[in-house]
């Protein structure tokens, strides 16, 4: 009886040797050298990352902010450097309009998160949020283009602002 269950033991380490030999053997056939394959995505995502940044100078303060890659968003970049004054509107959110419209094809969303920069499309307007205060967006919705980092707070100012917005 020892010696069946020693040889079901051999014959299940073999079995697994030679799997773990053929997983080996397909992963080292990859074309791309092993140390360039784990490089490689991490410098497409800082990248990606570089280019989806841009600040924003609210009086002598610089917020900086990362935008979410879509169609709108692409499209809003091709506007800046850009200079607004941006209004506020029930105390949650300071908006402006765009100097032109700009895509609708990004994912539309009828609530928001403090922070959050958008595309009002109905007048074209950019805005960002600064307050929550738990009313639903109505129709047809925003388009979410990016999230502002840290220091939010510079727009929870009363009044009008004027910003300036720029690509990092």
């Amino acid at each position: 009886m020892q010696r069946r269950n020693c040889g079901r033991r051999m014959l299940i380490l073999a079995i697994a040797l030679v799997m773990s030999l053929s997983y080996s053997a397909c992963h080292t056939d990859n074309s791309m050298p092993s140390n360039a394959s784990s490089q490689m995505p991490t410098e497409i995502s800082t990248q990606q990352a570089n280019s989806m940044q841009i600040n924003i100078k609210v009086g002598d303060k610089i917020v900086t902010a990362t935008l979410i890659d879509n169609p709108t968003t692409r499209d809003f970049i091709s506007l800046l450097p850009l200079t607004l004054t941006m209004n506020d509107l029930f105390g949650r959110e300071k908006f402006a309009h765009l100097p032109r419209a700009i895509s609708q094809e990004g994912e539309r969303t009828k609530t928001y998160e403090v922070g959050d920069i958008i595309y009002w499309s109905p007048s074209s307007d950019v805005a960002i949020y600064y307050r929550r205060d738990g009313q639903e967006i109505p129709d047809p919705g925003i388009i979410t283009i990016g999230k502002i980092d840290a220091g939010v707070e510079a727009f929870n100012v009363p009044g009008s602002v004027e910003v300036t917005i720029e690509r990092i």
